[in-house]
């Protein structure tokens, strides 16, 4: 069998039909947006039409749609905007305890600078408790930024209800949808969503892009300073290819979500099923329900991850064990570690998501193969040698 891709959640391949779209304005439509002759009108006809195409898939208005180099900039934009729009109204932010670490650093950094963060437990599926927002609010909160998915365990949140609680106390919500955006419906005003980050390479678009959507009447303040792009709110000469690019991938993934979110589903389940029958010792980490279409986490007992990944490899299968922007951390998962993993069990935990390419039959190989891939590293493993000898 041909090499199974299974980390869509760290990147995802650009499409041919998005690249063949991005292509041109490397070469011949490659005029500077800001520039007033007719191949630079060009550019900016076609970076505002990806506004568009980026406006509509979110519910939104063009005017609200900010293009930014990635899903982490727009996640320290909002964050940081957000706290220094109302700094003299309050210094406290709400989040929760298994946030991306573009929006926990974000917190940690202002918290050393004046403002104070709380951050939300959550739930043995990873769930935030809306009581506990409520209570966690005080007069001085200006913002909640709480995530649409999850990035390592899949699970939604109760986005649309945070929002409700938020819009009546009169407090900025911000969400990072990166994991979320092509995968579930995302409407900004159905979810009374104040702020909203994505990423483009999450959506078979190129790496390099992002978008921060600001609700209209939040006058959010630039990070980058230095020109008058995206209306004076994020300078810098305009990534056009990326830009035109994330249109075109956001308009696909949007046409297609129901259908590709059924089929993902349905494989992801497959993969879950197998392995918590197959092989034992094993726990689903995140929601079964409230789950992206397209993600499966599994902690196995007594080995190791990064072990596991390296014989996933040798078969032709790329995985991950959590998140890659921490893959080179030999600490264990903060989210897994907040879901309540003990630490030895969080260390031996498989991400595997899905995307376009993958299918029924590459699912059957992987349920073939792991389980003496889990009973190989086990047998090497002096902690199930141990658990075997308590057990007998």
């Amino acid at each position: 069998m041909d090499k199974i891709y299974f980390d869509n959640a760290a990147t995802t391949y650009v499409r041919p039909e998005v690249l063949d779209i991005m292509l041109p304005f490397f070469s011949e439509r490659y005029g500077n947006p800001s520039s007033i002759y007719e191949i630079a009108r060009d550019s900016k006809k076609a970076l505002e039409h990806a506004r568009e195409q980026v406006a509509k898939a979110l519910g939104a208005q063009p005017e609200e749609i900010f293009f930014t180099g990635s899903g982490t900039e727009a996640d320290n934009w909002a964050i940081r905007g957000i706290a220094d729009l109302y700094k003299n109204r309050g210094n406290h932010i709400i989040t929760s305890s298994i946030e991306h670490h573009a929006v926990l650093h974000t917190c940690q950094y202002l918290d050393k600078n004046g403002f104070e963060t709380t951050y939300l437990p959550v739930d043995g599926d990873g769930l935030i408790s809306l009581e506990d927002l409520e209570k966690a609010i005080r007069p001085s909160t200006t913002l909640i930024t709480i995530m649409t998915a999850n990035n390592e365990i899949g699970t939604l949140q109760p986005v649309k209800e945070i929002g409700e609680i938020a819009r009546k106390r009169g407090i900025a919500f911000h969400t990072d949808a990166v994991q979320a955006v092509g995968h579930v419906p995302i409407d900004v005003k159905a979810m009374n969503i104040d702020l909203l980050s994505l990423s483009a390479h999450k959506l078979y678009g190129p790496k390099g892009v992002g978008v921060l959507f600001v609700k209209k009447g939040v006058p959010l303040k630039p990070l980058i300073f230095g020109g008058g792009q995206e209306r004076n709110r994020r300078a810098g000469t305009e990534n056009v290819a990326g830009i035109v690019a994330l249109g075109a991938a956001i308009e696909l993934a949007s046409g297609e979500l129901g259908e590709e979110s059924a089929r993902l589903s349905k494989i992801r389940d497959k993969i879950i099923d197998g392995i918590l029958s197959s092989i034992p010792h094993t726990r689903l980490n995140g929601s079964r329900e409230k789950r992206l279409p397209n993600n499966v986490n599994i902690s196995f007992q007594f080995i190791e991850g990064e072990s596991l990944l390296l014989l996933l490899d040798m078969k032709g299968i790329y995985a991950s064990s959590g998140s890659a922007c921490t893959s080179g951390s030999l600490d264990p998962s903060h989210v897994l570690l907040a879901i309540g993993l003990p630490h030895e069990t969080a260390h031996g935990s498989l991400r595997l998501t899905l995307g376009r390419g993958s299918t029924e039959e590459q699912a059957d190989y992987l349920l073939q193969e792991l389980p003496a891939i889990v009973s190989r590293l086990r047998d090497m493993s002096p902690l199930y040698e141990d658990y075997l000898k308590r057990k007998g």
